[in-house]
């Protein structure tokens, strides 16, 4: 969220964020309701005042004897004004608030500008982008090594759900051991297993409400919510408290699955692993000093990138441009797997820099070295979808009798170098 005095002393600033990443501009909304805001806090004022003087008059006259009733009179009106105007206030605060939350963070400088990914940086390229004639898609790999049941999935619940068996299930389960291990080991960060069930509170924390509710999970009658992505809670383990400076830099990870209803990919992916409705996920969150936030980025980068490397598969990492950098974040970078079926890359990670739009929503704050208060950044990167990946080695490492190599790398995780 932005602070409102920021709208009030920026609002060109403002209006163009929401230009170039295609929100709704709804910074006079929140002028006029800040300006209404400021009038009844002065009135306000005034009419205390005047009740803290009128009061001190009663008291004078009821001492000498005189009649105060008049006063008094003047005075329920006085005090029923500012009732009044209390409730006012409380529902401008709200609504201010309301349009406070739907207007976009600010995005960096390095951003460039442009209406979707087809205007994306590629600021680096690794490895050699394969196509061989032999080459299937995934799901036709996954189908026939029997490992991959998108039928009885969707007979269970639906399209775009997926049931992985043996080999499948196993290598599924060897990824999520294999990046931990990684990201713990090597990275620095500490593992969490957190709820997969939200508060609504939570998803406003990290920016998912009330924006983008129609493409959240929600519990019926409840406010809860299946979460999108480890982000929120993850994120929200520190809403409303205040880190040490012992605290700060701070790192987590945690596996867990994701639900999306994907309400505006209608026709896109429907095939395979690529848009499920629920994945896997890893995920990498960082709470950070404002002052290294853009370095502690460009490492969130580098320990997505590791995975992939040791993996050795193909990929790509690109700039997202504005109109393609997402509603909270202040700048991101895509790392995209190759995927030969598509003759294309695909996106398997995005790791972005919130600066402190999360932490203004969540309210996490820190003392930093002088004993000041101040929000953090807060960051966040997937390292990696695991379905994608799994689609990745099937793709990247099919052989072509059918089978499915398993990288070296992989290898004492899954226990077997082949599946056939």
């Amino acid at each position: 969220m932005l602070d409102v005095k920021y709208v009030r002393n920026y609002p060109d600033q403002v209006r163009e964020a929401c230009r170039v990443k295609g929100e709704e501009d709804q910074v006079d909304e929140v002028l006029k309701l800040d300006e209404r805001r400021r009038e009844i806090l002065q009135e306000v004022e005034v009419l205390k005042n005047k009740r803290n003087t009128v009061s001190k008059e009663i008291g004078e006259l009821k001492k000498s004897g005189e009649d105060a009733q008049n006063k008094v009179a003047e005075m329920k009106e006085v005090s029923a004004k500012i009732k009044e105007m209390d409730e006012e206030l409380k529902t401008v605060e709200k609504n201010m608030n309301y349009y406070l939350l739907c207007l976009p963070n600010i995005p960096h400088s390095d951003v460039p500008i442009g209406a979707d990914d087809e205007e994306n940086e590629i600021v680096k390229q690794k490895g050699e982008a394969r196509k061989e004639s032999y080459m299937k898609p995934h799901w036709e790999v996954a189908e026939n090594l029997g490992i991959i049941d998108f039928q009885r999935a969707g007979k269970i619940t639906g399209t775009r759900f997926v049931n992985y068996i043996g080999a499948g299930a196993r290598l599924e389960r060897a990824l999520i051991n294999f990046m931990i291990d990684i990201h713990v080991e090597e990275h620095g960060y500490q593992e969490m297993l957190p709820p997969f069930i939200v508060n609504r509170d939570s998803m406003t924390g990290t920016g998912q409400l009330p924006k983008f509710e129609n493409d959240m999970y929600k519990l019926e009658d409840l406010e809860y919510f299946l979460i999108p992505t480890a982000e929120v809670p993850l994120t929200n383990l520190y809403r409303d408290e205040i880190m040490s400076k012992e605290e700060v830099p701070k790192y987590l990870v945690a596996f867990t699955p994701c639900f999306r209803k994907e309400a505006g990919a209608h026709g896109r992916d429907t095939r395979g692993l690529i848009r499920q409705h629920q994945f896997n996920k890893v995920e990498l969150i960082k709470f950070v000093a404002p002052d290294n936030s853009y370095n502690e980025l460009d490492a969130l980068v580098s320990n997505a990138e590791k995975v992939l490397k040791m993996l050795e598969l193909p990929y790509q990492v690109s700039l997202m441009c504005s109109g393609d950098l997402g509603f909270a974040a202040a700048k991101k970078y895509d790392i995209e797997v190759w995927l030969p079926s598509y003759d294309t890359y695909r996106e398997i990670s995005s790791c972005s820099n919130f600066e402190d739009f999360q932490a203004r929503r969540a309210n996490i704050r820190y003392r930093d070295e002088s004993g000041q208060t101040k929000y953090v950044h807060t960051l966040n990167g997937s390292g990696l979808a695991i379905g994608r990946t799994v689609a990745a080695i099937l793709e990247n490492y099919q052989n072509q009798d059918g089978t499915v190599t398993i990288p070296e790398a992989l290898r004492p995780y899954f226990g077997k170098q082949i599946i056939s």
